[in-house]
C-alpha cells in the first residue's frame, strides 16, 4: 500500500524574509524620498489649513545641494529649526513649513505692507493681506534661503530669526492627501514683481 504524501507545509522563514524585506523598503521611503507630515499652526494659510496632511518629497533639495543650486521661489519647504530657534528652546528634532521667497544673493525688505525683492514689490496669490510690520533691507547669503509663512502677520520666519541654510531643508511639500475635498497637488502660485525698481536692488544669483 501506498503512502499518502503529506501537504507542504507554508515556508514560515520566507513569509518573514519578505515582510522585514517590505519593511525596510518602506522605511527607506520615508527616509530618504517621501514622508507624510500634518499642519500644527496657521502660519501657511490659507493655502495650507491647520490639520492638513501632506506628503513631503526629500529628493529635490539634495539634488539642488548637488548641483549647487538653490530651491526655486515659491517652494514650500519642511525644515529642522536653524540656530536661533533652538537656541530659544525648540525642539531640534522639530520640524517647520515655510515658503521661499529669497534665493541666495536676493534683496528682501518689507514695508508699506509689501513684501520687495530686489528693489520690486513681490506680487502673488499666497496671501491677500498687508504686511505690519517694516523690514529693513537684507541680503540672502550664500546657500541660504529667506522663508516666509503664506501668513505673514502671524509666522514665526526669516523676518525674525534670519535665514535659513539650505543644509536644514527636510524636503518640500508637494501633495496635500487630506481632507479629501482638498486632496491633489499643492500649488506653487508663480512669484513676480511689479512696480519701479529701488535704486538699491542688487540682482539675484541664479
Amino acid at each position: 500500500m501506498s503512502s499518502t504524501p503529506s501537504p507542504t507545509r507554508p515556508d514560515k522563514s520566507g513569509f518573514w524574509r519578505s515582510l522585514l524585506l517590505w519593511t525596510a523598503l518602506a522605511l527607506l521611503l520615508r527616509w530618504q524620498v517621501m514622508e507624510p507630515r500634518w499642519i500644527p499652526s496657521g502660519s501657511m494659510l490659507p493655502t495650507l489649513q491647520l490639520q492638513d496632511r501632506i506628503l513631503v518629497e526629500k529628493v529635490r533639495p539634495k539634488l539642488k545641494r548637488l548641483q549647487k543650486q538653490s530651491l526655486p521661489l515659491g517652494s514650500i519647504v519642511v525644515f529642522q529649526p536653524p540656530q536661533p530657534l533652538t537656541d530659544a528652546g525648540y525642539d531640534p528634532k522639530a520640524a517647520l513649513i515655510k515658503r521661499v521667497v529669497g534665493r541666495p544673493g536676493d534683496q528682501i525688505a518689507v514695508h508699506d505692507g509689501q513684501l520687495w525683492r530686489n528693489g520690486l514689490v513681490v506680487s502673488d496669490d499666497s496671501h491677500s493681506e498687508a504686511m505690519n510690520y517694516e523690514m529693513t533691507a537684507i541680503t540672502v547669503p550664500e546657500h541660504q534661503l529667506w522663508v516666509m509663512g503664506d501668513n505673514r502677520n502671524e509666522s514665526l520666519d526669516s523676518h525674525l530669526w534670519g535665514p535659513l541654510p539650505e543644509e536644514l531643508v527636510i524636503g518640500t511639500a508637494i501633495w496635500r492627501y487630506w481632507p479629501l475635498n482638498q486632496f491633489g497637488r499643492i500649488r506653487f502660485p508663480l512669484q513676480h514683481s511689479i512696480g519701479k525698481q529701488d535704486p538699491t536692488a542688487i540682482g539675484s544669483a541664479m
